[in-house]
């Protein structure tokens, strides 16, 4: 009996020390997209300090762009860098990082009119467009259970989304609709990133995504150039946006290389934390209960959009695996 006992004490420990590692990389993976996420808060709070104090929507992409570039060669170095920048279909990433260029004017112009959390709020309705689109773009034709699941996520974050921009709220209605489109444009870039994520490797999609920025952006930055020189405060926040861009999108892509998506999905959403807070802190704004509770409801349909089910099941499977 107490041999029993013993093998199953044995077995147990034997278990538990199995599953340690797997459990210390799902920690991981969530600590790295967390303090990813409050990174890019940082830059958001910085682009709209700017944009605010009325310096060129162009010209503060254009240096979070450049500097999203130095940064990520300092970062590898140089043989890293031309290294990890060798697209399988240079097309594709080019087209990606101009959606995701888009994407970002559009933000940093919602920024300019709305509250960090709102705008935030707004920019996760980009799963929901995910899943509308993509039986179209994509093809994808998901099971009953996971069709249901997506739906439902669907209809939860619209009725979220409706909360927030209700009717007679004070939130601007071109911010509004800026948040929308920059959402949609948002969506297609991650849609675009899931065909490009089966040939080319996270990190050199990271270097593309700054290089087409910074590409695009030298066109445009000419007919929008500072009308006045920055203040010495303004520059440090110029330069910040690159750094943080960079270091933030890197924090991300290295959370995903320690967990799976499906695991991680959900906890995309607690950058309305990070949002909120660091809002409270630079602006003094806070939501109002009625938009906490959109923002709350958003959040909820984002996580059934993710996919609760498949995440357990990734818990699962990385906690069984050896070593």
């Amino acid at each position: 009996m107490n041999k029993a006992t013993d093998s199953v004490a044995h077995l147990s420990a034997a278990s538990a020390t199995a599953a340690s590692p797997a459990r210390r990389q799902l920690l991981t993976g969530i600590a790295l997209l967390v303090l990813g996420q409050w990174i890019l808060s940082l830059l958001d709070a910085s682009s709209k300090t700017l944009t605010q104090q009325g310096l060129p929507v162009a010209a503060v992409a254009w240096v979070r762009y450049v500097g999203h570039v130095i940064a990520v060669f300092l970062l590898l170095g140089p043989a890293r860098f031309r290294q990890q920048w060798r697209p399988v279909k240079p097309g594709l990433q080019w087209l990606r990082g101009g959606l995701m260029l888009v994407s970002t004017l559009v933000f940093f112009s919602v920024l300019k009119l709305m509250p960090l959390a709102e705008a935030t709020a707004l920019n996760f309705c980009a799963p929901l467009f995910v899943v509308a689109l993509s039986p179209w773009l994509l093809g994808e034709r998901p099971g009953r259970h996971a069709r249901i699941s997506r739906w439902s996520g669907v209809a939860i974050g619209f009725a979220g989304m409706l909360i927030v921009v209700r009717p007679g709220g004070e939130l601007s209605g071109a911010g509004i609709a800026l948040g929308l489109l920059s959402a949609l444009v948002f969506a297609l870039m991650q849609m675009l990133t899931r065909r490009i994520a089966t040939h080319d490797a996270p990190m050199t999609t990271l270097i593309q995504s700054g290089v087409t920025g910074a590409a695009l952006t030298t066109l445009l930055v000419p007919f929008f150039w500072f009308q006045a020189a920055p203040t010495p405060l303004q520059a440090v926040l110029l330069v910040s946006t690159g750094i943080t861009g960079s270091v933030g999108h890197y924090f991300v892509i290295r959370a995903f290389q320690y967990a799976d998506a499906s695991f991680l999905s959900p906890f995309l959403y607690l950058q309305i934390l990070s949002a909120t807070t660091i809002g409270y802190l630079a602006f003094g704004q806070l939501p109002d209960w009625i938009t906490a509770l959109g923002v709350a409801v958003i959040c909820v349909g984002g996580v059934c959009v993710a996919g609760g089910e498949s995440a357990l099941r990734a818990v699962a499977r990385r906690l069984d695996r050896p070593g």
